[in-house]
C-alpha cells in the first residue's frame, strides 16, 4: 500500500491492488466487496442443491423438498421453451376481454390476488403512529422508467431508455402472439398512460423522507379518489371488512386519479396493464422472453449478458422460497457459536453508542434520556430467524407431471403471499419477522419496529472474521452494526419512538440542532462529482448520517481492546467499500439510491474522525484532508 497515495485517496491506496485485477461478471454491472460474497453464496449453494437433487433422500424438510421441485422446474429450460408463451396468455386474455372500468370492478379482489396490475396497489404493514398494529397501505404505482426525472425533457438519456423499453416490449407482445403494429399500438399507450402517472408519483429524493409517507384517510375519503374503480369493494375483498382508515404513501398522486382513470383513457390503461404482465412475468417464460425481457434492465445498468440460465432459475426459486433456503444456509453455515459471538459484538456496538449518548454534548437531558430508553428497546436480530414463517408451508410446488408450469406456481405461491399479507390487517406487528433471509449480504434497521437485523451472511471476511484482527473486524462488521444503530437516529429514524411510533420525542431546541447537523452532512455531500455525474445530498443524507455514526462509534469500540491497530481500523473500512461498476450502473445509482457511492462513503467518512488523520500523517497539503470547520460530527 503506497502510503503517499493513500494521502491523496485513500479508497483507491487501500484497494488499488485488487481494482486493477477485479473483472465485471458479463451478467452483471458490478463487483465488490459485497457482490463477491454474494457469488461465493450462490455458488455453493446451487452446488449443496444439486447434491439434494441428485439423492432425495437426503432432503429431511418438506418445504425444502418443494424448494427443489421449483428449482427442477425453473431449470427445464426445454420445458420452459416448448411451453414458450403458453402459462401467460390466459391472463393477457383477462386483460384483453376488459372492456369498461365495471367489468374490471367485478373481478375484485382476485384481480389483484392473481397478481394482475392496477395503477396503485395495496400493502399491510405496521402504523406509523400506532406501530404494534399493522395498517392498510395504499402506494402509487411504479414506472417504466427508474424515477418520475427521466420523464423531464432535460434528462440526459431519458428518451433514449424510453425508447429501448419501447422495442423491448413490442418483441415480447410479439413472442407473446401479437402482430407487430399491434403490439406497437398496445406499447405506445402504455407508454402514454406511463407519461401520464409520472408528473404526480414521488420522486426517489421524494420517498427518501419515509415519514411523509404517513396520510391517513378515511375510507370514505379514500374511495372517493375514482368513481371508476370500485375501490371499497376491492380492499373490503382484500381485507376482509371495512377499515377505519387507508395510510396514503403518496397523496398527490391519489388526488389525481380521478383525472387519470376516465372512459378515454380506459385503453391506454388496458394496454399498460398489458405491458406490465408481460415484462414482469417474461423471466418465467422461454429462454427467449427470458433474454428480451432483460434488455431495459441491462442497458440502464450496463451489464453486457443476461444472467447464465442455471443461476437465474436459482434466483428465480431461492427468491420464492427466501426463508427455506436462509434457514438451511444459516444452521449449516452459521451456527449457534457464530451467533452468540456476533451478538456479543451487536451488545457491544449498543453500549458504546449509549455510553456515546449518555456523554453528548449537544443533546439536552430530556431528550438524551428519550434516545436511550430507545437505544434500550432495540431489538437486535442476528444470523437465521428461530422458525420458518408459517407461509412456506403453503407453497406446494406442482410438478410437470401433474400440469404444473414454473409460472403457474409462482401465482399460486404469490396469490398465498398476498392472502397472508391481507390477513394481517389489525392484527399485532410480529417484531420478531424477517424481512431479509440469512443468505443475504445485507443488514437493516426497521424504523416502525425499532429492530436491526444482521443476516448471517454478512457476518463473514472482509467484514468479520476470526483471522482477522478485532480492529479490523470492528472497521468491517463493527462499523456496519453501528451503522445500522445509527438509523435509529438519522433524519428518518429520528422521528420514530422506542415502540415505532411516529412520535416526537425531541425538545424543539435539540431538534433544530439535529436538523442543523444533519443539513452539514447534506453540504458535504452535495454536488461531489462522481461517474460524470453528483451526488444528491438530500436523496443519500440518512445514510451517510448513519455512516457517519457507524464509523465513529466502531472506532470507539476498537479502542476498547488491547490490540487496537487504528490502520487495521481504517484499512478494513475501505476495503469492505472496494467497487468496480459499469458507468451507466454508477449514473443510475446516483439518482435512485439513497446510498452514496461506495468510493465515497469509503473516502469522505473518515475525514471527519481526527484519529484518520493522526493515523496517516494526513495534513492540509493532501488530497484526503479536511478543515476542521468543515468536518461533520453527529453520533
Amino acid at each position: 500500500m503506497n502510503r503517499e497515495r493513500l494521502k491523496q485517496d485513500f479508497y483507491e491506496a487501500v484497494n488499488e491492488d485488487w481494482l486493477k485485477t477485479a473483472k465485471i461478471p458479463a451478467d452483471k454491472p458490478v463487483t465488490g466487496g459485497f457482490t463477491d460474497l454474494v457469488d461465493d453464496i450462490d455458488k455453493l449453494l446451487m452446488e449443496e442443491f444439486d447434491h439434494l437433487l441428485a439423492d432425495p433422500d437426503a432432503v429431511r424438510s418438506e418445504k425444502m423438498n418443494h424448494f427443489l421441485a421449483y428449482y427442477q422446474l425453473a431449470n427445464d429450460y426445454d420445458r420452459r421453451n416448448q411451453l414458450h408463451a403458453e402459462p401467460l396468455l390466459p391472463l393477457l386474455e383477462r386483460i384483453e376481454n376488459l372492456h369498461s372500468f365495471e367489468e374490471l370492478n367485478q373481478q375484485f379482489p382476485e384481480w389483484t390476488l392473481d397478481s394482475l396490475p392496477l395503477p396503485f396497489h395495496f400493502d399491510v404493514d405496521a402504523d406509523m403512529k400506532n406501530a404494534q398494529t399493522n395498517a392498510l397501505f395504499a402506494y402509487s404505482p411504479s414506472l417504466f422508467l427508474p424515477d418520475k426525472t427521466y420523464y423531464t425533457p432535460d434528462h440526459p438519456n431519458g428518451a433514449q431508455l424510453l425508447g429501448v423499453f419501447f422495442e423491448m416490449m413490442v418483441r415480447l407482445l410479439e413472442l407473446s402472439g401479437k402482430e407487430k403494429s399491434q403490439a406497437e399500438a398496445i406499447v405506445e399507450q402504455a407508454i402514454q398512460f406511463d407519461k401520464l402517472i409520472a408528473p404526480h408519483v414521488k420522486s426517489a429524493e421524494e420517498n427518501a423522507d419515509y415519514s411523509k409517507t404517513y396520510n391517513p384517510q378515511s375510507l370514505a375519503t379514500f374511495i372517493q379518489h375514482t368513481d371508476k374503480l370500485d375501490l371499497e369493494r376491492l380492499i373490503t375483498g382484500l381485507i376482509g371488512e371495512k377499515p377505519d382508515k387507508v395510510i396514503v404513501t403518496d397523496p398527490v398522486y391519489f388526488d389525481h386519479l380521478t383525472d387519470l382513470l376516465t372512459d378515454a383513457h380506459f385503453s391506454l390503461v388496458k394496454s399498460w396493464m398489458i405491458v406490465k404482465t408481460v415484462y414482469s412475468l417474461s423471466g418465467y417464460l422461454s429462454e427467449e422472453f427470458r433474454q428480451t425481457g432483460s434488455v431495459f434492465s441491462r442497458t440502464l445498468s450496463g451489464a453486457e449478458e443476461a444472467m447464465p440460465q442455471k443461476k437465474a432459475a436459482y434466483y428465480l426459486a431461492s427468491g420464492q422460497f427466501d426463508q427455506v433456503v436462509g434457514d438451511y444456509y444459516g444452521k449449516k453455515y452459521f451456527g449457534e457459536a457464530a451467533k452468540k459471538d456476533v451478538e456479543q459484538m451487536v451488545h457491544k456496538m449498543v453500549a458504546v453508542y449509549k455510553k456515546r449518548l449518555e456523554e453528548n454534548s449537544w443533546l439536552s437531558d430530556d431528550t438524551r434520556e428519550k434516545a436511550i430508553i430507545k437505544l434500550d428497546k432495540l431489538g437486535i436480530q442476528v444470523g437465521y430467524p428461530d422458525k420458518i414463517p408459517a407461509l412456506f408451508d403453503r407453497f406446494k410446488t406442482i410438478p410437470a407431471k401433474e400440469g404444473g408450469t414454473l409460472l403457474s406456481n409462482a401465482l399460486n405461491f404469490s396469490k398465498e403471499a398476498l392472502k397472508d399479507q391481507f390477513a394481517k390487517w389489525n392484527k399485532p406487528v410480529d417484531r420478531t419477522e424477517w424481512e431479509m433471509s440469512a443468505d443475504t449480504v445485507n443488514a437493516y434497521y426497521h424504523p416502525f419496529r425499532n429492530i436491526i437485523v444482521f443476516p448471517a451472511a454478512i457476518l463473514q471476511a472482509p467484514f468479520y472474521s476470526l483471522e482477522q484482527s478485532s480492529s479490523a473486524n470492528f472497521g468491517g462488521i463493527g462499523a456496519v452494526i453501528a451503522h445500522e444503530i445509527s438509523h435509529a437516529f438519522d433524519n428518518n429514524g429520528a422521528l420514530f419512538d422506542e415502540f415505532g411510533n411516529l412520535n416526537n420525542w425531541w425538545t424543539e431546541e435539540d431538534f433544530a440542532h439535529f436538523q442543523e447537523k444533519a443539513a452539514a452532512m447534506i453540504e458535504e455531500f452535495d454536488g461531489l462529482p462522481f461517474a460524470d455525474g453528483k451526488v444528491n445530498g438530500k436523496l443519500t443524507v440518512s445514510e451517510n448520517i448513519a455512516d457517519a455514526g457507524g464509523l465513529s462509534c466502531a472506532l470507539e469500540a476498537a479502542k476498547s481492546e488491547e490490540d487496537l491497530s487504528m490502520e487495521e481500523f481504517f484499512v478494513n473500512w475501505a476495503t469492505i467499500w472496494r467497487t468496480k461498476a459499469k458507468k451507466e450502473y454508477q449514473q443510475l445509482l446516483l439518482q435512485i439510491d439513497v446510498h452514496a457511492p461506495t468510493k465515497l462513503r469509503a473516502n469522505v467518512q473518515p475525514k471527519n474522525l481526527e484519529e484518520f488523520y493522526e493515523t496517516f500523517g494526513i495534513t492540509e497539503q493532501d488530497e484526503m484532508y479536511l478543515a476542521p470547520e468543515k468536518r461533520v460530527h453527529i453520533w
